[in-house]
């Protein structure tokens, strides 16, 4: 079920309302069966893949714990990765491996088959596999001990508020939270209530209202002009970061009223002035795991790394993360950009320009990191690497009226997008300590956000975009 549909808002109460009223030491068999009956609501049969990750990455971690070898470890982990990645591997990208092959082999006036499976991408699967699979490999290095309870250990992979997009969380930080005894906390529910009215300004009222403009431009990209395809590649930027960002307000949220204190996922990232302090704000649980478990692995090396080491190993890096968010030849280019970018801003430290002026070169950078993340998100969008060109061409080269599809649309667009703005400007400068909002002026901002969701909110079927990885 998705958070913006009309049985979640009857699911999550209910969870609550039992959640509280039954004993504390059945509570996590309630949210265990909570959790796979929200995950069942789209595909039951894909619960089973939740459940073999589970097993196998719990029965590797303690054979990982009581082996004496190093050789032994080392087989029980991979077996961990291998039986995890290799369901990853068949659902997501064997398809696209496969389709790509025969492109290439057909382009070369060779001919080669390969079976074909029409599978249905399983939600979340992205998430809840990495997540599993940090597991084993903090295991594997000794930073956690096991889990015994097995049942707590299910409910760590299967936690339904972040199981089908984030925020990704290590076991050191929520497995604790499963073995403590939770009392209803006032404040944590009315936090937490706080992060899902904003998590659902943030997608519903703008990142579903800027869709429409978005789809109606990138789907029909050869149509448009130049000033419709460089507003619908700005409206994109927002559209994404408030589709995904308001997930896991909602997602940290939830958690929250339940009494679990869920990792922080974005921290306003079109305020960062570097590229590898975008990076630090973006999708922070994903940046984290691929710095974790496959940057810091291949450049760690005795004596410190070469540049050369370096580049290799950020470029491997991003063109995972790349993968990571789709089968798609659009989603390798992406990560290769982000790649080349971090490359030359955090191995070579360039620098296109010194300016004096601390507030003059803050904003120079801020708008250097939007114009350079723009330029990827442009193939995160397309459709194809052929529609990615011809937009960026076109964006240069064709004249033409700006497309609006109605007035009070676009005014609409315009207006969340600035309201975002204002809401990450002010806490990106601390406003709140200078300007010290009375609590009704805070309850008047939380009731208003409220009234805009029901009035101009896009309650359709839209899912979050990162449901498909």
């Amino acid at each position: 079920m998705l958070f913006n549909s009309f049985t979640y808002l009857l699911f999550f109460p209910a969870v609550c309302i039992i959640y509280y009223i039954i004993p504390s030491k059945i509570r996590w068999l309630f949210l265990l069966i909570a959790s796979y009956f929200f995950y069942m609501n789209w595909e039951p049969m894909y619960a089973l893949l939740i459940f073999f990750s589970t097993v196998v990455t719990y029965f590797c971690a303690d054979q990982i714990h009581s082996s004496k070898s190093k050789k032994s470890k080392k087989a029980w982990v991979t077996l961990s990765v291998v039986s995890n990645f290799s369901i990853l591997f068949l659902f997501k990208y064997y398809n696209f491996i496969t389709h790509s092959i025969i492109d290439l082999m057909t382009t070369l006036g060779l001919r080669v088959e390969f079976p074909e499976f029409k599978l249905l991408l399983p939600v979340g699967i992205s998430f809840y596999t990495f997540q599993a699979v940090g597991y084993s490999i903090d295991v594997y290095w000794k930073k956690i001990a096991p889990e015994k309870h097995l049942g707590k250990y299910a409910l760590f992979v299967s936690f339904f508020p972040q199981l089908v997009a984030g925020p990704i969380e290590r076991a050191s930080n929520l497995l604790p939270q499963f073995h403590k005894k939770i009392h209803f906390d006032y404040h944590k529910a009315i936090e937490g209530t706080k992060l899902i009215i904003w998590g659902f300004f943030m997608k519903v009222a703008v990142a579903n209202r800027l869709a429409i403009y978005v789809d109606a431009v990138y789907n029909n990209a050869e149509m448009h002009s130049s000033p419709s395809l460089i507003m619908a590649t700005f409206f994109f930027m927002v559209q994404i970061y408030c589709d995904f960002a308001g997930y896991s307000n909602i997602a940290i949220g939830c958690a929250k009223i339940l009494g679990f204190d869920l990792m922080i996922n974005f921290r306003r990232p079109y305020f960062a002035k570097s590229i590898s302090e975008f990076w630090q704000r973006w999708h922070i649980s994903l940046s984290n795991w691929f710095k974790d478990y496959v940057y810091i692995p291949l450049v760690d090396k005795p004596g410190g790394a070469s540049n050369g080491r370096k580049v290799f190993s950020l470029m491997t890096t991003f063109l995972v993360n790349g993968l990571w968010h789709g089968a798609n030849w659009t989603f390798v280019v992406w990560g290769l950009m982000n790649g080349v970018y971090q490359m030359f801003d955090s191995v070579f430290k360039f620098n296109l320009l010194k300016i004096n002026s601390f507030k003059a070169r803050e904003a120079f950078h801020m708008l250097r990191i939007l114009i350079l993340f723009g330029f990827t998100v442009i193939f995160f969008r397309a459709n194809s690497i052929s529609d990615a060109f011809l937009i960026i061409k076109n964006m240069f080269v064709k004249s033409g009226p700006l497309f609006i599809d109605t007035a009070a649309t676009f005014f609409y667009c315009w207006f969340c997008t600035s309201i975002i703005f204002v809401r990450d400007l002010y806490d990106e400068y601390h406003f709140h300590k200078k300007l010290k909002l009375k609590r009704n002026h805070k309850y008047i901002w939380y009731i208003s956000l409220t009234l805009l969701i029901l009035l101009i909110g896009v309650f359709d079927s839209r899912q979050f975009i990162y449901f498909q990885f």
